[in-house]
């Protein structure tokens, strides 16, 4: 399945459109919603599978980043999760890498992406796509523990030998 071609907002305040982004080897991955600060987690959110791990999950994607880019990969956090949360979490976490913001679920619907409810919100589920030359190669779906995820697909990514 090829990338959609169009544009979500990201937290470098710009467009990042999905098809160009993809051209190059890109790994997508994506997350429900991270904690704010100060903000209590609501009753029966660890309770969901998979719900539970976001900050983990992204700042393990931080600290493997060189080595994405030895691999000749660029690396895209997404989420429904408003940009301007997203923003203060790549701040906080200082994240070299660009989250994007499908609030509108235009992505998720596209690629018809696992979601769940929770409060009234839908929420996309945990997962990651490794994209090469726009297509996606290699889903890894569900993802457990959230922390792994980076390693996961630098291991796929290595048994791969996949050209930069």
């Amino acid at each position: 399945m090829k990338m959609p071609s169009f544009s979500l907002r990201s937290t470098a305040t710009h467009d990042v459109n999905l098809a160009d982004a993809s051209r190059r080897n890109a790994v997508f991955f994506f997350y429900p919603e991270t904690g704010k600060p100060g903000a209590l987690i609501p009753d029966g959110w660890n309770d969901i599978p998979g719900a539970r791990g976001c900050t983990p999950q992204s700042c393990a994607f931080r600290d493997h980043y060189q080595e994405f880019k030895k691999l000749g990969f660029e690396i895209y956090g997404v989420s429904t999760q408003n940009l301007d949360e997203q923003i203060e979490f790549a701040e906080r976490n200082n994240l070299p890498y660009q989250l994007l913001n499908d609030s509108d679920f235009r992505l998720t619907k596209a690629l018809r992406l696992p979601t769940f409810e929770f409060e009234s919100k839908t929420f996309v589920k945990r997962l990651a796509l490794v994209v090469k030359r726009g297509r996606i190669e290699r889903v890894f779906y569900p993802i457990f523990p959230p922390d792994k995820n980076a390693e996961f697909v630098l291991e796929y990514l290595r048994a791969k030998q996949v050209p930069s």
